[in-house]
């Protein structure tokens, strides 16, 4: 299946589609949102994807103990409603910065979470949509959603086997197959151990859907290893400066960080290439100094080949060691010198070839 986001088609041969992830990394400055962007396309991202939601969308301001965090997060003891009105980007900047990304040409869309930050999104026309791991059983967002008829990823994060299977039905019972589903860890930051990227390939498998990665571990390790798995999509929070502070700098990257992730999964697409058995030039070069038949010691014409006077050795020149116990017990035709490469031409009766 063909996804196409923008003007980036998303298929089995196509290279990663690398997402910036803003969230509340701007400080509340739409001038910090906006130097984020230009470092998401200087750093080479494909996207950069926005959170669209307010405090009063996701959560009510109350301060009893259901509302608190204590879960074990960098947010414990938090309220909710705290948490995202430090962390969510304002409705109104939302035109300015999309207009301000396509200037830029960089891909830009949004996570919604709710239908109110759909219709918002709708209207500003959007290319695709990002579910994030803890809508995953808001089944009736997600069909609204799907009922937009455009690409939808969806985090997987919190999600059972059957918590998906009920995600992506629904995307289908709206007649929507354009679906790209990540295998996330929601903890900030998780461990690499608890990355379990092979659940990628089951997921491909069971549900036949392009795959990829949210990832909210330190470092790139866990995303380079994910392109080996047949990740599409790769998306990783990124940050100007984690001196902005904000409740996702501790497992946000920075640009530099950012452009070393985008290299490193560039040249690791690079190294997967394709099946191909074909020797290039330098490889038919080096075959040079693969082993072959050479005479190590003098033989006189009309002498037997033996295992004391021909052996298999380095460099190439000589006949491929496989004939080695062809030709013993057969005899030169020719005197041949310690030092020299054995040919067919060298042997009496050669119809073993």
């Amino acid at each position: 299946m063909e996804i196409k986001i923008d003007n980036y088609l998303i298929n089995n041969n196509s290279k990663v589609f690398i997402i910036a992830e803003l969230s509340a990394n701007h400080g509340h400055d739409i001038n910090i949102a906006k130097k984020t962007i230009e470092a998401a396309k200087k750093a080479g991202a494909d996207a950069i994807k926005l959170q669209t939601y307010t405090p009063d969308t996701i959560t009510i301001d109350c301060k009893n103990d259901y509302f608190k965090i204590r879960t074990g997060t960098i947010w414990d003891g938090r309220t909710l409603y705290d948490l995202y009105k430090e962390a969510y980007t304002p409705w109104e900047w939302h035109k300015e910065l999309i207009t301000y990304a396509k200037q830029l040409d960089i891909i830009c869309f949004s996570t919604p979470f709710d239908n109110t930050a759909v219709d918002l999104l709708e209207s500003l026309d959007v290319p695709a949509y990002k579910v994030s791991s803890f809508e995953i059983e808001d089944i009736p967002l997600i069909k609204y959603i799907a009922s937009k008829g455009k690409p939808i990823i969806i985090s997987t994060g919190i999600a059972t086997l059957e918590d998906i299977n009920k995600a992506v039905t629904a995307c289908r019972e709206l007649g929507n197959n354009q679906i790209i589903l990540l295998k996330c860890t929601s903890s900030y930051p998780s461990k690499i151990e608890d990355a379990n990227l092979l659940t990628m390939r089951n997921m491909k498998e069971t549900f036949n859907v392009e795959i990829g990665l949210s990832d909210h571990t330190l470092g790139i390790t866990v995303p380079i290893v994910s392109v080996g798995l047949g990740a599409k999509v790769i998306e990783k929070h990124l940050m100007l400066d984690k001196s902005i502070g904000g409740p996702d700098a501790s497992f946000s990257l920075d640009e530099e960080q950012f452009k070393l992730l985008v290299n490193s999964v560039r040249d690791a697409e690079k190294a997967l290439g394709k099946v191909d058995y074909q020797l290039t030039d330098d490889k038919r070069k080096n075959k040079q100094f693969a082993r072959s038949l050479f005479v190590v010691r003098d033989i006189e014409k009309g002498e037997k080949f033996t295992q004391q006077n021909i052996k298999s050795i380095r460099p190439g020149y000589g006949l491929s060691p496989n004939y080695f116990n062809d030709i013993l017990g057969k005899s030169a035709n020719k005197s041949l010198k310690r030092g020299t490469p054995l040919k067919l031409q060298d042997i009496n009766d050669i119809n073993f070839i």
